[in-house]
């Protein structure tokens, strides 16, 4: 299966984007940048910059075929405008939330399908099941294994459709785990 990583440099999407590869899928990592601003720090660096470097020696070193995807102007239309808007009418959203629904989940899952994948996989410590209901295949969003890890909440605007989508490779597996799985 040709699966799309959601790869940020990080050791959470790295474990997920190598389980995938064992596995034998046709893993592809893509780095999201979802925000347009190349300020440049008091320490002369750009935090994005440097995750996707990340991101792409990770990628390298895996095998895979890598890219950055710039989501920014849908990531300021759909997430920052929103939050700006909801805060001036006195409501807080969760910009976490509405970033998977909306951009990893929509967004990014539509151009990974733009390049033959048939699911995406984050590194997100949670899970899902699908269960059978009057004959239709209905996905349930399960937490992680790992209690003090577990990220479900962020995703718990995600539809049916975008979970059927989905793959969690690490949300069998402890932090402890997932990093001396990174450290081999």
């Amino acid at each position: 299966m040709r699966i799309v990583v959601g790869l940020s440099g990080g050791v959470d999407s790295s474990v997920a984007a190598w389980l995938l590869k064992q596995a034998g899928h046709e893993v592809v990592g893509i780095f999201m940048r979802n925000w347009h601003d190349e300020t440049v720090v008091i320490d002369n660096a750009c935090p994005w910059i440097d995750d996707a470097n990340d991101a792409m020696l990770v990628a390298a070193h895996l095998g895979i075929p890598f890219q950055v995807l710039d989501l920014s102007a849908q990531y300021k239309d759909r997430i920052v405008d929103y939050m700006f808007d909801e805060y001036a009418s006195g409501r807080t959203p969760n910009p976490d939330v509405l970033c998977n629904r909306e951009i990893k989940f929509d967004v990014f899952l539509k151009a990974a399908q733009d390049v033959g994948a048939e699911a995406v996989a984050t590194g997100h410590y949670c899970r899902k099941s699908i269960t059978d209901v009057n004959g239709i295949e209905e996905y349930q969003l399960l937490s992680g294994l790992d209690g003090n890890k577990d990220q479900s909440y962020f995703l718990c605007q995600l539809t049916q459709a975008q979970l059927a989508l989905a793959q969690f490779p690490i949300g069998e597996l402890s932090k402890p785990h997932v990093r001396e799985i990174a450290a081999e």
